[in-house]
């Protein structure tokens, strides 16, 4: 994992151009000029505070290739809530990367930023989203029916979550 930058541009547009990546995101697929704006915004490995998200790229260690990104955001310093996030180029599903990479934001958001709670908000279509959620040990919440409208339809939310004390424990095993 690493900082993103304006040297991504080509690998964060071929991601983020694709159908199938955006397809349970809240905006479809990007031309170059979109990509390339939309990833400057992304382009700092400052902690984020509330508000903000922190995002990384993740690559295959000694390739050199961004496969996807994941990311980290604070929703409440009062509450004390993160929320966790990732896309990744489909050549790479189903490998581990994104459950490995998530992983460490997980800790990131306990560990350095002190959360209480890590959350992670889907499309409720999304199955293979919601098992890496699974994976990392957080538990299904909340199941939203038709709360948001995206892309001219009516959406369910999944909503995910763990504690710090469930993730520390589970870490220890």
């Amino acid at each position: 994992m690493r900082a993103l930058s304006l040297d991504d541009s080509e690998r964060h547009y071929e991601i983020y151009s694709n159908p199938d990546v955006v397809r349970y995101l809240y905006y479809g697929p990007m031309d170059a000029i979109a990509a390339r704006s939309h990833l400057a915004r992304r382009s700092t490995a400052e902690l984020p505070f509330e508000g903000s998200f922190l995002n990384l790229g993740v690559e295959v260690r000694g390739e050199g290739v961004l496969i996807g990104e994941v990311a980290l955001g604070v929703v409440s310093t009062v509450h004390r809530v993160c929320e966790i996030g990732y896309v990744f180029d489909p050549r790479w599903f189903g490998q581990g990367y994104a459950t490995e990479s998530t992983t460490v934001m997980v800790d990131l958001a306990f560990d350095r930023l002190g959360a209480h709670r890590v959350i992670g908000r889907i499309d409720g279509r999304n199955g293979p989203s919601q098992r890496v959620l699974e994976r990392l040990g957080m538990r299904r919440e909340a199941h939203f029916r038709e709360n948001e409208f995206v892309k001219g339809e009516w959406t369910d939310e999944v909503v995910y979550a763990v504690l710090d004390d469930e993730w520390h424990t589970r870490r220890q095993r």
